[in-house]
C-alpha cells in the first residue's frame, strides 16, 4: 500500500507539472488555454481578447523599430532613504525585484523609432514591485520629459502600476508633481505626449503622468482608476457596474480617447505622428 501510494502521488506531481508549463488559465474568460496559442498570440488570448501583462522588454520589442531604441538613465537605482523594512527589508527587495525582472527599476526609458518616427519612451514594467513609483521612477520619466523637450520629439509613456511605492514614503508621493510638471513643459511647448494605459494602471500613476496625455490609449479590458473597486464599493455602500474601470467603461465615459489592441499599436501611434507632426 506504501508503494502504490508513492506511485501515486509522484504521478500527480508530474502531471501538475505538465499541467502548469503547458497551458494557462485566462484572467479574462477563464478558460484554459494552451500557452504556446497565447505566446504565438502577442500573449492575448485568442478565446476572450484579453491583454496578458508582459514585460517592458518584450513591449519595446512590440512597440519600435528594430534595433532603433538606446536607453538612457539605465545606471539610475533606487536607495533606501528610509531604511524601511517590513517583512523584508527593502534593499533586499530591491535586489530580489531586480534578479528576478532583469532590470534595475520598474521603468525603462529612452529614444526609439516607431515606424521611422523619433520619439521617446518610458515603458513601465509590473513585475518589478508592482511597476510602483519610487523616486527613480519619477526621475526618470521626469528625464525623458525633459529630454522629448530638448529634442523637439514626441513623448510616449507606457503604465502599468499599481501607484506609489509605500516604501519611499513621503519621497514617493513628491514624484507626483515632479513629474506632472515635466509634463505640463511639453504640453506648454507644444511637443506632443502619449499615455499607452496597460492592465493595471492605479494610485499615483493614474493621478499623474498616466492621465496627462494629449492623446490616452488603454489595452483593451485593462483595468484603470486610482482607487480599487473593492475600496469604492465599500465606501458607497453599493455594488459597481461588471465592467468598472475597465478599458471600455473609461472610453464609453469620455476619460480616455481609444482602446487599441497590442498588435495594433505601433501602427495607431506611427498614425498619430503622421497626422499631428
Amino acid at each position: 500500500m506504501a508503494w502504490f501510494k508513492k506511485t501515486k502521488e509522484t504521478r500527480g506531481e508530474k502531471k501538475g507539472k505538465i499541467t502548469e508549463g503547458l497551458w494557462v488559465k485566462c484572467d479574462g474568460c477563464k478558460e484554459i488555454v494552451y500557452k504556446k496559442e497565447i505566446e504565438k498570440n502577442l500573449k492575448i488570448c485568442p478565446k476572450c481578447n484579453y491583454h496578458f501583462r508582459i514585460s517592458a522588454r518584450e513591449r519595446l520589442k512590440l512597440l519600435v523599430d528594430e534595433g532603433s531604441f538606446v536607453e538612457i538613465d539605465e545606471n539610475l537605482v533606487s536607495v533606501d532613504p528610509l531604511h524601511f523594512k517590513d517583512s523584508v527589508a527593502y534593499k533586499e527587495r530591491l535586489k530580489d525585484n531586480q534578479r528576478k525582472s532583469g532590470i534595475r527599476e520598474a521603468v525603462i526609458s529612452g529614444d526609439a523609432l516607431i515606424r521611422e518616427y523619433p520619439a521617446t519612451l518610458v515603458i513601465m514594467d509590473f513585475s518589478f514591485m508592482g511597476g510602483s513609483m519610487g523616486s527613480v521612477v519619477g526621475e526618470k520619466v521626469a528625464r525623458a520629459a525633459e529630454r522629448a523637450l530638448e529634442k523637439k520629439q514626441p513623448l510616449i509613456a507606457v503604465s502599468s502600476s499599481g501607484g506609489a511605492r509605500m516604501q519611499e514614503g513621503i519621497f514617493s508621493l513628491m514624484q507626483m508633481a515632479k513629474v506632472s510638471a515635466s509634463i505640463g513643459r511639453l504640453k506648454d511647448n507644444g511637443i506632443l505626449y502619449i499615455s499607452v494605459l496597460c492592465d493595471p494602471t492605479f494610485g499615483g500613476v493614474t493621478a499623474s503622468f498616466a492621465s496627462l496625455g494629449d492623446i490616452i490609449i488603454a489595452e483593451p479590458k485593462s483595468l484603470i482608476g486610482f482607487a480599487g473597486p473593492r475600496v469604492i464599493e465599500q465606501t458607497m455602500k453599493q455594488p459597481l457596474p461588471d465592467d468598472f474601470q475597465r478599458a471600455n467603461f473609461l472610453l464609453e465615459h469620455g476619460l480616455i480617447d481609444m482602446v487599441v489592441d497590442r498588435k495594433n499599436l505601433r501602427d495607431t501611434i506611427a498614425k498619430i505622428f503622421e497626422l499631428l507632426l
